[in-house]
C-alpha cells in the first residue's frame, strides 16, 4: 500500500541524564521515515530550510523515501527545538522552538502522490494536516494522526475538527486525558472515538501503548531496557513502524493492527538508545527481527488454573 508521511523535518539540540547533543537531525517526519522506510517506501511532505544537509536528504533518498513534497527554502532556516528530560524521562523542559520555515507552511501533494492509501499525519498544526486531506482526490484507505497537548491548549476547534477526518488517533495518556476530560482511559477512548476516529492508540512511554476499537482493547508492552539516552521521536518512530506493517502487509484489520503496535514498540526501542535518529540509521532487519522476537517472549505464556 502507497505510504505518505507529513510532519516535521528539524535540528533538535537534546539534554538528559545520560548526556548532551548539539545540533542534530529530528522531526516527527524524519523519525518516521528513517522506520518505516525498513518495510516499505515512502512519500514525504514536509519542508526545511537552505541549512539543512544535502547529505541527509540523500541518505533518506538511498532508503527509498520520495522527496517530491518536500519544500526547501534555500533562504530560510529549518525549524529547532531545543528541550531537557528530567531523570524519569517521561517529562522534558522545552528551552527553545524556532518555528522558521514551519511558521508559513503550506503543503502541496504532488500528483505522484495522489495513489495514496495510507496517509500519515505526522504532529503539526491541525490545519495543516488538514490542507493535506482535502488536497486527496481520492479519500486515503486509513488516515493516521499524531498530535499533543500545545495543539489542544492553543487552537482545540482547529484539531476537533482535523480529529474528526481521521481513522486512527495517536496520543499519549495524559493528552488523552486532557482531550476528553476523563480520568479513566477507558472512558476516555470513549469519548474520543465518538470524536470521529475508528481506532485509538494511547501511547504510554515505558508503559506501552493501547490500542482501541469499539469495545476492543489491546495492550502491547514496552520493552524493558537497561538504558535509555534520549527519547525524543519514540513517538514518532512507534507510528512509522505502525503504518509501515499496515502498508506492507495491505491489512488494515484490528487484528493486523495489534501485530503493528508491536512492530512500532520494537522500533521505539531502538530509537531511544541513542540520541537523535542515531540508531534507526544503523539497525538491520536481523536486529529488527530479534528484537520483535523479544517482544513475543515478553508477553507469551501458558498458564493451567487447577
Amino acid at each position: 500500500m502507497s505510504l505518505v508521511v507529513v510532519g516535521s523535518m528539524a535540528f533538535d539540540a537534546i539534554e538528559t541524564p545520560f548526556g548532551k547533543s548539539d545540533k542534530i537531525i529530528g522531526g516527527a517526519a524524519t523519525y518516521i521515515a528513517w522506520c518505516a522506510s525498513n518495510f516499505t517506501p515512502v512519500k514525504q511532505i514536509s519542508v526545511v530550510g537552505g541549512d539543512f544537509p544535502q547529505s541527509e536528504l540523500d541518505a533518506l533518498t538511498n532508503r527509498g523515501v520520495i522527496l517530491e513534497g518536500v519544500q526547501v527554502k534555500k533562504e530560510e532556516k529549518t525549524f529547532f527545538w531545543s528541550g531537557k528530560y528530567h531523570l524519569d524521562m517521561n517529562t522534558r523542559d522545552t528551552l527553545e522552538t524556532q518555528l522558521n520555515v514551519l511558521e508559513n507552511f503550506e503543503p502541496v501533494v504532488p500528483e505522484s502522490y495522489q495513489d495514496c492509501e495510507i496517509l500519515m499525519l505526522g504532529n503539526l498544526v491541525p490545519g495543516v494536516q488538514s490542507s493535506v486531506i482535502k488536497q486527496m482526490k481520492t479519500r486515503p484507505k486509513l488516515i493516521v494522526m499524531d498530535t499533543m497537548n500545545f495543539w489542544m491548549e492553543i487552537m482545540l476547534d482547529d484539531l476537533l475538527h482535523t480529529i474528526s477526518l481521521v481513522d486512527v488517533l495517536l496520543v499519549n495518556d495524559s493528552e488523552a486525558r486532557q482531550l476528553s476530560g476523563e480520568y479513566s482511559l477507558v472512558k476516555a477512548a470513549k469519548k474520543i472515538m465518538a470524536m470521529g476516529p475508528k481506532y485509538l492508540i494511547i501511547k504510554k512511554g515505558e508503559h506501552g501503548a493501547l490500542l482501541f476499537h469499539e469495545n476492543e482493547v489491546f495492550f502491547a508492552p514496552a520493552l524493558p531496557l537497561e538504558e535509555v539516552f534520549d527519547p525524543t521521536g519514540a513517538g514518532d518512530t512507534f507510528a512509522g513502524g505502525f503504518v509501515a506493517h499496515l502498508a506492507k502487509t495491505k491489512n488494515l484489520s484490528f487484528e493486523n493492527m495489534k501485530s503493528a503496535i508491536i512492530l512500532g514498540s520494537a522500533m521505539a526501542s531502538f530509537c531511544v538508545e541513542k540520541f537523535g535518529t542515531q540508531r534507526l540509521t544503523e539497525i538491520n532487519m536481523d536486529e529488527i527481527k530479534e528484537r520483535v522476537q523479544s517482544f513475543v517472549s515478553l508477553v507469551n505464556f501458558d498458564i493451567e488454573l487447577v
